[in-house]
């Protein structure tokens, strides 16, 4: 697989759906706030997920370190437990 796409096939279908909807709306959020129902400020902290999720792609770490660091972008554990987590794993390894 290209080295380019790694990033996408990262992204679940939701997010891939926002990116297009993201590009046919020319990156208006008001717009996209507009479809999706919801205010500017849940539009733009869905785009700053979606832009974290992509850098995190980039980083080469191994599978349950970029499971944690996703986990902690979607909200599903805080920032202090996934720091916790990874720090603890990398002693161990």
């Amino acid at each position: 697989m290209s080295e380019r796409r790694k990033w996408i096939n990262t992204l679940s279908d939701e997010d891939i759906n926002f990116i297009k909807n993201f590009t046919l709306f020319s990156g208006s959020l008001k717009e996209l706030a507009n479809l999706y129902s919801v205010t500017y400020p849940t539009i733009r902290v869905r785009l700053n997920k979606l832009i974290e999720k992509i850098k995190l792609a980039e980083v080469e770490d191994d599978h349950y370190i970029h499971l944690i660091k996703n986990q902690a972008i979607e909200g599903k554990i805080d920032y202090e437990t996934a720091k916790l987590l990874i720090d603890e794993y990398r002693r161990i390894e």
